[in-house]
């Protein structure tokens, strides 16, 4: 088991993603070459249906003083091979503890109203709900770096729960350590209110409303980003929600369905006005998908119009586009969602930089490969051999950035034992001890 450095305060997937390693090549404030955050047709969006910021994507909030903060505190494993030695002097990151490195949010938990129960976030960084992913295995590798993180469930059908099905995504969630809400779909107002009194029931800390999911088998039916077609049934569902349970109700969603019809302050007001205690805003349309990049100064604009507590998300995958995301958008707190795939330490890395603590080290070859192993024997444990066919993916995200890692993850992915699985990852960490990473 890796031994996690918790915050001393309180007790891409694919070959693109960077696992929180710092930015992927040189670019300027915003994170592009250029500064700017939003390109109408680098995703492979339509130019008819490319996003139209609500405001010039060269202004920044906040950006001159965070700008300076950020140089400082550069990030050393960025474009380098992971180290997982003590910090040092040079090793670590270590933001000033100068007014010009505070994050615009100010010290102090997040607060967010229920219907008779309030919750405070300690933990300005959260974890995104991802499909096949953020079981409960993945959210305790998660909660050794970031234990006072909000983390969620992978997302949870409202209609699956009436036929029997889902409610293992449930079970058991008062038993975890930390803040664990439960993210919600569907069409229907009735469903998602007794949906959300099950989960309140199960333990669930907040209950989320996904109106931001792309996927089409959902969307075309009215769930996820669907919902942002229709902004009256949208309010009407996050009223059912919030008036069945006593916990915040809080929502994700994304700045449109297209660039043409794009309007996210007033979809956002209306999801305020409806009952909605917080909201998550991901900066690319539904047409998007995930190509592109995050638009945070549209995600700036919503911020400026509501009242309620806006979380950013997308395109943060490090220490260093946290910082630039919150300076860009204002932004109460940041979810980070694709680059903690692989990477379940990236959470507590942006928690520790954000309260201008020492950034904990990414794990070396060695430490992943003991995380993979580790992971994949939990998931046998619990799934039995469809285990198997779960940790392949998590396998292949974990075992990057040393040398021998392609070879491996391609025999990691025709193996067809645990037993097979078992012995690559041990003849693997056999040659780091040998070779070094």
């Amino acid at each position: 088991m890796i031994a996690s450095p918790q915050s001393a305060s309180r007790s891409g997937e694919g070959p693109a993603r960077n696992d929180g390693a710092g930015p992927q090549g040189a670019s300027g404030p915003n994170g592009r070459p250029d500064g700017s955050r939003f390109n109408n047709t680098a995703g492979g969006q339509s130019a008819a249906c490319a996003v139209q910021s609500p405001i010039d994507s060269q202004h920044e909030p906040h950006g001159g003083n965070w700008h300076a903060c950020l140089t400082a505190s550069a990030d050393p494993d960025a474009g380098q091979p992971p180290s997982g030695a003590p910090p040092t002097a040079a090793g670590q990151v270590t933001p000033p503890a100068a007014p010009s490195a505070s994050p615009p949010f100010g010290p102090g938990p997040l607060r967010l109203t229920g219907n008779g129960i309030d919750r405070q976030l300690h933990c300005r960084v959260l974890q995104s709900p991802l499909a096949g992913v953020s079981d409960r295995i993945f959210r305790n590798l998660v909660r050794r770096w970031a234990p006072d993180a909000l983390l969620f469930t992978e997302m949870v059908s409202a209609t699956g729960l009436e036929l029997g099905h889902g409610h293992s995504k449930l079970d058991d969630l008062a038993g975890e350590s930390g803040p664990i809400a439960v993210q919600l779909f569907d069409h229907r107002p009735a469903a998602m209110a007794e949906a959300a009194r099950r989960a309140e029931a199960c333990g669930a800390f907040l209950i989320d409303i996904n109106m931001g999911c792309p996927v089409p088998k959902i969307s075309r039916k009215g769930g996820g980003s669907g919902l942002i077609r229709d902004p009256e049934l949208a309010a009407r569902i996050v009223a059912a929600v919030a008036g069945a349970v006593r916990i915040p109700v809080t929502v994700k969603t994304r700045l449109g369905w297209c660039g043409s019809s794009a309007d996210p302050v007033n979809f956002a007001l209306g999801l305020q006005n409806a009952g909605a205690r917080a909201l998550t805003l991901h900066g690319r349309t539904r047409e998007q998908g995930f190509k592109g990049q995050a638009d945070w100064a549209a995600i700036a604009a919503v911020k400026r119009a509501l009242t309620i507590p806006l979380i950013a998300n997308g395109d943060v995958s490090s220490p260093e586009e946290a910082l630039r995301c919150l300076a860009v958008t204002g932004a109460d707190a940041v979810m980070v969602g694709r680059g903690t795939m692989g990477a379940p330490w990236l959470v507590g890395r942006i928690d520790a930089a954000l309260r201008s603590l020492p950034v904990p080290p990414i794990p070396d070859a060695g430490q992943r490969l003991a995380l993979a192993a580790e992971q994949l024997e939990a998931l046998l444990e619990a799934r039995g051999e469809r285990g198997l066919l779960i940790a392949r993916k998590h396998l292949g995200w974990t075992c990057q950035g040393f040398a021998g890692a392609a070879e491996l993850r391609h025999g990691l992915m025709r193996a067809g034992t645990p037993h097979e699985t078992r012995e690559l990852l041990a003849r693997a960490s056999e040659r780091i001890r040998e070779n070094g990473p």
